[in-house]
């Protein structure tokens, strides 16, 4: 007579410290967005644009981390996306109405409204592409439409301006920087594919890794030195990446469709 088949071991109910990490680096960056709020409705723009910046470092180590521990979750996943659009949707809006909008009144509250639509709408798209069958491996390499961290940095562009003194640059009215707004977070929901974080793994030849590293101390030198004016042309320069990404996009779906 057989013996009968043992049933599995129960899972265990303890969770590990490495589980655990990941999580705690998504809970500090929603306490970075969300005080960054705080700070903007105090008046102390310099302290909440750093926490959202702050925040969008923090989101971005928080998945590699993950990786490095092995500690990756649904949990952790859905807790990240939760945290996205509290950090650049919600906090970067908020800061910016009390920057400038709210001079526009009701207008200037309407296009923060929508600036968060968008990015909640490419939160969403984000999640459900994630589970894309037959995926292009290629296209792993772009992303359709503006990443949130850089549109919540791209968001606050007029508030870099504001605190620029060292580059005589105009200001933004509040009506501009309302409809401004509005055009970051139709950027952010559009299907425009950018260039993705992976495109930074691309492996580099062994004379350009000394220079490669001298720009990354100079960039760190000049945001620490020149910290607005920094941010500023961050952000036109990335602005300026747009063009080629969508022409590289192209020319890769032209050569797989051969």
């Amino acid at each position: 007579m057989a013996e009968p088949i043992a049933p599995p071991p129960a899972a265990s109910s303890r969770i590990t410290i490495r589980q655990i990490l990941p999580n705690l680096v998504t809970i500090l960056s929603i306490c970075a967005g969300v005080t960054g709020i705080r700070f903007a409705f105090e008046g102390r723009f310099e302290l909440a644009v750093g926490l959202v910046l702050g925040a969008a470092f923090l989101d971005g180590i928080d998945g590699r981390i993950a990786r490095l521990v092995n500690g990756q979750s649904r949990f952790g996943a859905e807790m990240d996306s939760l945290a996205d659009i509290v950090n650049f949707g919600v906090a970067p809006a908020l800061l910016l109405y009390a920057y400038t909008l709210h001079d526009v009144g009701s207008f200037g509250w309407i296009c923060a409204l929508l600036y968060i639509s968008g990015c909640a709408l490419r939160l969403a798209r984000f999640n459900t592409m994630l589970d894309e069958p037959n995926k292009p491996a290629w296209k792993s390499a772009y992303f359709t439409g503006i990443p949130s961290p850089a549109g919540a940095g791209l968001a606050l562009f007029p508030v870099y301006l504001g605190f620029t003194s060292n580059v005589a640059l105009p200001d933004i009215t509040p009506a501009a920087a309302a409809i401004y707004l509005v055009v970051v977070g139709v950027l952010m929901a559009s299907h425009i594919p950018t260039y993705s974080g992976k495109t930074i793994s691309i492996p580099l030849r062994r004379e350009y890794v000394a220079p490669a590293v001298l720009v990354v101390v100079l960039y760190i030198g000049l945001l620490l030195s020149f910290f607005w004016e920094t941010l500023t042309f961050t952000a036109i320069a990335y602005y300026a990446t747009i063009p080629f990404s969508i022409r590289s996009y192209r020319a890769q779906a032209r050569r797989t469709s051969v």
